[in-house]
């Protein structure tokens, strides 16, 4: 069964047509209230106790590691999508010769640690050129060969919503020796993945987007095969014994245990880190299988819609992702200042390279989807 509308978890007014999840999601109510009680606790420091620089944290690497399908012994806490694709990229053995696969207009951040990275030893990064039929898992796949190190690359793409299958590509790459490194911010919590079916190398996901959570706060899941790896900085709570305020000054070598090693420092911070974990237990409430499923619904309305309009969307993609391309029925491209023209009625979505990106959520009501069908109809 669809998911009723949440709207009334959200401070979203009726009259603005919030279709930008992508972007960044707005916060539910409890989420407000977690990390405001979180803020609490600094205007009285005198009450926060040494053990919850832990609690809090614990608590929401626990949750993240239920949305990851995985144990909360292989997840970090890290502030963005761009420290844990660094943090991936300075473990992963890379030499000269060897290549890595990344996708054509791929979010720059899962980008750049690779060019760095493939310069330093002589290794290519090559950008597979985007398909006409959207099947990204047979590009990926066709350009595997023997010295493919990395297939660094997103569950969903960021602006067409083309998915990949990421299970053939972890086969493959066991047949070639290859690691997998997975950018998961715009699918995580509205698409399903399991780490322990997919079994990347590290995945990161940003909670701002699809976690509904707060901004500058992300996890990173590590496979147990490079728990011994470096971190991308060295601080004082990620080494062993660092629950004992008074024996900092007893310099440890040894981490804490599992990949707790690469949690970014200053993760004690019970502001985000309850926003946190109060999305997450939503999410957890309405299942990952079941929000899929019903934006799904969203999205197939709107796909079905807007096709008549010359928009189309990615013949493989993603439940909850519309990147609307033009095909040329009507016009050629978006019309010049199409986003404002929405924006002036209170109706929001996003461009992204040559796609119109319509991202619905559990928020999204009916209005919203007729709103913005008939708002493209007239500017269309």
């Amino acid at each position: 069964m669809p998911i009723p509308n949440q709207r009334h978890l959200f401070s979203i007014p009726e009259s603005h047509a919030y279709l930008n999840t992508a972007y960044m999601s707005p916060l539910m109510h409890s989420v407000v209230s977690a990390m405001e009680s979180g803020l609490q606790e600094k205007v009285s420091p005198w009450n926060y106790k040494a053990e919850q620089f832990f609690t809090d944290v614990e608590i929401a690497r626990g949750l993240a590691a239920q949305v990851f399908g995985t144990a909360p012994q292989n997840i970090a806490i890290v502030p963005s999508a761009s420290y844990g694709i660094q943090t991936a990229a300075n473990n992963l053995p890379l030499r000269a010769g060897q290549n890595i696969l990344v996708l054509e207009n791929q979010f720059p951040s899962h980008i750049y640690p690779w060019q760095a990275k493939a310069a330093e030893v002589g290794a290519q990064v090559r950008i597979l050129p985007i398909p006409k039929d959207d099947d990204w898992t047979r590009v990926v796949l066709s350009a595997m060969d023997a010295k493919t190190a990395v297939v660094a690359v997103p569950h969903t793409h960021w602006s067409t919503g083309a998915t990949l299958d990421l299970l053939a590509i972890r086969e493959a790459l066991d047949a070639e020796g290859g690691a997998l490194v997975l950018d998961l911010t715009q699918s995580l919590g509205a698409q399903v993945f399991d780490a322990s079916v997919v079994r990347p190398d590290f995945a990161v996901a940003a909670t701002y987007k699809w976690l509904l959570g707060p901004y500058s706060c992300g996890f990173l899941y590590v496979d147990p095969k490079w728990h011994g790896g470096r971190p991308l900085e060295e601080n004082w709570i990620n080494r062993a014994g660092s629950e004992d305020f008074g024996g900092l000054t007893r310099y440890q070598s040894d981490y804490q245990s599992g990949a707790v090693r690469f949690d970014m420092g200053e993760k004690s911070n019970p502001a985000q880190m309850r926003g946190a974990w109060a999305a997450l237990r939503q999410i957890l409430d309405w299942g990952v299988e079941s929000i899929a499923e019903t934006l799904l619904l969203k999205t197939k309305q709107l796909e079905s819609e807007l096709e008549p309009l010359g928009l189309r969307a990615a013949k493989i993609r993603a439940p909850h992702y519309l990147g609307l391309r033009v095909d040329g029925v009507k016009q050629t491209s978006l019309p010049e200042g199409l986003l404002q023209t929405l924006a002036d009625q209170h109706i929001y979505v996003s461009a992204r390279g040559p796609a119109l990106r319509v991202t619905p959520h559990l928020y999204t009501s009916d209005k919203d989807i007729d709103r913005l069908i008939e708002a493209l109809k007239r500017a269309l």
